[in-house]
């Protein structure tokens, strides 16, 4: 555990030397070389009853989730998922750290094993848990990456939220106003906008 406990987000490396990533456009995971985009960045949350349980959130606000459903039908493997939070099923949100060595292992809420796939497709790159037999233990290993968060403090999203609003009402206004006004008045929001802008893209650094 001391490698979440002492942080907000981490980067998981498996035995491939490949990052589990989190796709946009669907609740599917799966092992990638790329490590610096936003995809490979969990945050971390602290399961308060359970000391020595983590869950994970991706950067679209789903949750690492162990299913029991077969990854292939016959398989001992599980599909792992990213799933939005439902309370009703919050333990299978959770994961148990294992420290082996200088890497991790974790085990889901049935006592499998988070494991980063290997091989021809559809195993290729693919993530499931599952019980590790000895010619794949170090397939459940993974690396952790510490990453530090720099976050905008309150009166910037205060201030972010403010022109956002009055861009939007200003542009949507049915007022009528001269040539040269109105040039001005879009300049003035340009540059607030363009202030925005740069602000957000600070907002996560890794």
């Amino acid at each position: 555990m001391e490698y979440f406990n002492k942080s907000k987000a981490v980067k998981l490396r498996s035995h491939l030397g490949k990052y589990l990533v989190a796709d946009e456009d669907n609740n599917n995971l799966r092992q990638s070389r790329n490590g610096t985009s936003k995809k490979s960045l969990w945050l971390i949350e602290l399961v308060e009853t359970k000391t020595h349980h983590i869950r994970l959130r991706s950067h679209h606000g789903r949750y690492l989730t162990a299913t029991d459903t077969a990854f292939l039908l016959g398989m001992t493997g599980n599909k792992v998922v990213q799933a939005d939070y439902d309370a009703g099923l919050g333990w299978k949100y959770e994961w148990e750290p294992i420290k082996e060595g200088l890497d991790v292992k974790l085990r889901s809420w049935c006592g499998k094993y988070l494991r980063g796939n290997g091989g021809t497709p559809p195993w290729r790159n693919s993530i499931t848990h599952d019980d590790p037999s000895s010619a794949t233990h170090n397939w459940i290993l993974w690396g952790v990456e510490i990453v530090e968060l720099s976050l905008p403090n309150q009166e910037n999203v205060e201030l972010l939220n403010q022109i956002s609003f009055a861009s939007i009402s200003s542009f949507d206004s049915r007022d009528e106003v001269n040539d040269s006004e109105s040039v001005s008045s879009k300049k003035s929001w340009s540059s607030l906008i363009s202030r925005k802008n740069s602000m957000l893209q600070s907002q996560v650094r890794f």
